[in-house]
């Protein structure tokens, strides 16, 4: 008989072919290979660029069907799909996917603001689902956590292939089964067991023949250990996979756990034993069992669960299980008539530290974060990381509201204390929302919500602080949702307009130039200022395609100014530090002069002091692109931020405007008005323009005049016009 060695490692192919056992695939020690399935090649180069830079194998198709044909052999470890595409969509592709019997774990990458389209895409059974635009740490995330889990999968689907090989091998090959044989006699001593048992638990053969098996089964298990081995039933009824940890005598000392399979036998009476003369019912001899050592295995499977519920990097409880938890401590609470507090804890400051010091540094100072915050807990609640840098806190038992408070208190108290990274120190606060059960909700998903709704309403009151739910914060939140998408809305269907706001040379009293301000012709509010939606639209990242909106149409408005031969110096457009992030704003802006054939020196940007800090290399780099190629630089407000001479000498100012909190302070035409006169003395003193803005009444407009800025523009003028009216004051002045 040919004899085949078992070892720990899989079994061969060809072996497990003869034994009619599946072949899994091994985990592969090579770079993860990941596939981006997107008809935006923009989108998909982005994606690539940043996942190539963790060392992953990445491959871009642009349609569902490459796609498909290319994960055909199984050999993708996971694959980033759009879902909106041309031809099959990302639904159909996976639909296709699992018709087609390939598994991969699927991340979706989507637009889609619709819920039903990530519902879709998780009941095909997506392992996650992202909104564009995302962040990059929440893409490297999500593809480091979808790996690990692939990884840990084959793992154990190695393991369990393990197992299931030994109990195959079990009918080929009982005298080497990897398992413990046992008997036993009626009062539970061992009657036989295999060689296994030494190998597994140093006990010998000799050393068990005749002893009670409680000697060897942990005292914990004593209860459970009597159905296992003085088992009375037989077949289907018998006791099947019973865990039980066993005492050792190896050189470990490690308890171990077995898995055992158990069945009592009837012999008959006219083989080895006697009975009655009127005993017609077979007599019990003893047990029969196997057990399966599964140690490694509960270690696997304890391993998963817990990374399945507890966050990887603070090892603190994830969003899953923070909602089980909460969902139990709702009913409890129910039943008891007592009171819960939730707070959702939102840190202020820390993408800077992630920017600035780099995600290995944001790494650690969230692992001390949560350090500290655990240090504040009372026995029995939960602290769950439910984001990037969000934390969930449940309360329960909470008898008064100022319990509550008082612990949201110790946590920003804890946070204010500096955090050492790197020899860097970095200061840091949270800002806090808090619901109570049952004033706020009686529902988990009611909870979550309001306390979120709540913390937000801290970040708005300027952060570092805690909030408790009023019913009025979510009509306000209800309204801010309903403004996004109408905003959304206005652009595609055209309710956007440009008023230009005349800039006037106070010595001819002609218009030699504009600034372009958006408005929006609401359907239902009338025209609204920019005030009025800016601050939603840049909240909500939508600034640059409304920015490209304006400069489009004012390129438009000057081309036909132009071919009407008005006169127009220049016109001046606003533009948020956002529009500086991605680096394309100078491209952007060249190429719609290109477009429309404007003259680069028509056209004029305006910026805030706020550019200056939040990443003053970029922002030099952008606008000198601009000035080089003819556009003009204006800072609008200098004086009201972080006003620095530096920052003018080294950005290429044409430029300043004279904010109209000072120019309101002018009542006197003979007074004397210090920060007015120093603007004007800076801008002499390094040859720049200067206009002043909200101008209103005679006296300004002579006080500035005299003072020697000649550039005015505010009511005192004209108002902002729409584009015909302003037209029509060009004709006029012309």
């Amino acid at each position: 008989m040919t004899t085949i060695p078992l070892t720990s490692a899989p079994y061969s192919g060809a072996l497990a072919s003869a034994l009619g056992l599946p072949i899994v695939q091994k985990a592969r020690n090579g770079r993860p290979r990941i596939m981006i399935t997107d008809d935006d090649a923009r989108v998909a180069s982005s994606i690539r660029a940043l996942l190539t830079t963790f060392d992953y194998d990445v491959e871009v198709s642009n349609s569902a069907l490459e796609a498909v044909g290319r994960l055909s052999d199984n050999s993708y470890d996971l694959m980033l799909l759009d879902l909106r595409m041309p031809g099959i969509d990302g639904h159909q592709t996976m639909d296709l996917l699992a018709h087609s019997g390939i598994e991969v774990p699927v991340i979706v990458v989507s637009g889609e603001k619709d819920i039903d389209a990530a519902v879709g895409a998780l009941k095909r059974g997506a392992i996650n689902y992202l909104r564009k635009p995302f962040r990059s740490e929440e893409l490297i995330n999500a593809v480091g956590q979808a790996l690990q889990k692939r990884q840990l999968q084959i793992e154990q689907e190695e393991m369990r292939h393990r197992l299931e090989c030994s109990e195959r091998m079990y009918r080929y090959l009982v005298d080497s089964l990897p398992d413990i044989i046992y008997t036993l006699d009626p009062d539970g001593h061992f009657t036989y067991v295999n060689d296994r048992a030494q190998h597994l638990l140093g006990y010998t053969r000799d050393q068990l023949i005749g002893e009670h098996y409680s000697s060897i089964v942990h005292e914990e298990d004593l209860d459970r250990a009597r159905y296992v081995f003085q088992e009375r039933r037989v077949g289907d009824r018998a006791s099947r996979n019973v865990e039980l940890r066993m005492k050792s005598c190896n050189a470990m000392g490690e308890q171990m756990v077995f898995d055992n399979t158990l069945l009592t036998i009837s012999f008959n009476s006219t083989a080895l034993y006697t009975k009655a003369a009127t005993d017609k019912e077979p007599q019990l001899f003893g047990t029969f069992g196997v057990a399966r050592d599964i140690t490694d295995l509960k270690r696997a499977e304890r391993r998963i669960l817990y990374q399945a519920y507890h966050d990887v990097l603070t090892d603190l409880p994830n969003r899953a299980l923070f909602k089980d938890r909460l969902d139990l401590a709702t009913i409890h609470a129910s039943r008891n008539n007592t009171g819960i507090a939730v707070m959702f804890v939102d840190l202020d400051g820390f993408k800077l530290v992630n920017d600035t010091l780099g995600h290995h540094m944001g790494d650690q100072l969230l692992q001390q974060v949560a350090q500290r915050m655990r240090s504040n807990l009372r026995k029995g609640d939960t602290l769950a990381r439910v984001g990037g840098d969000e934390f969930a806190l449940l309360l329960p038992e909470v008898k008064r509201r100022d319990d509550a408070a008082t612990i949201a208190q110790k946590f920003l108290w804890s946070l204010e204390q500096p955090f050492e990274l790197g020899g860097q120190v970095v200061h840091l606060s949270a800002s806090i929302g808090i619901a109570l059960f049952p004033e706020d909700g009686t529902t988990m998903e009611d909870l979550l919500r309001h306390a979120d709704i709540a913390m937000y309403q801290v970040k708005v009151a300027g952060k570092n602080g805690h909030q408790f739910y009023d019913a009025q914060m979510e009509a306000a939140a209800n309204e801010k949702v309903s403004v996004v998408h109408a905003l959304h809305r206005a652009i595609e269907l055209n309710q956007l307009e440009v008023y230009y706001q005349p800039q006037i040379a106070v010595g001819t009293r002609r218009i030699v130039g504009a600034e372009a301000l958006l408005r929006w012709n609401h359907p239902e509010r009338g025209i609204l200022a920019a005030g009025e939606f800016l601050p939603f639209v840049e909240e909500n990242g939508l600034m640059r395609l409304m920015t490209a909106w304006l400069i489009d149409n004012v390129c438009r408005d000057l081309q036909k100014w132009n071919n009407s031969n008005h006169s127009i110096e220049r016109i001046s457009i606003n533009l948020s530090p956002q529009c500086f992030d991605r680096g394309d704003i100078g491209t952007r802006i060249a190429h719609a002069l290109r477009a429309h054939g404007i003259p680069s020196s028509q056209l004029e940007v305006e910026i805030t002091e706020n550019v200056f800090i939040s990443n003053p290399q970029n922002a030099v780099m952008q606008l000198s692109a601009l000035a080089d190629i003819g556009v003009s630089i204006a800072v609008d407000d200098f004086g009201t931020g972080y006003s620095s001479l530096a920052y003018l000498q080294r950005f290429p100012v044409h430029t300043l405007k004279i904010d109209r909190s000072f120019v309101r302070d002018i009542v006197d035409p003979g007074g004397h008005y210090p920060m007015v006169l120093a603007v004007i003395s800076i801008a002499n003193a390094m040859s720049l323009k200067v206009i002043a803005e909200g101008v209103e009444t005679t006296e300004q407009a002579a006080y500035l005049e005299a003072a020697g800025c000649s550039l005015m523009q505010g009511f005192l003028f004209a108002p902002a016009l729409a584009c015909d009216a302003f037209t029509a004051s060009l004709q006029v002045d012309g």
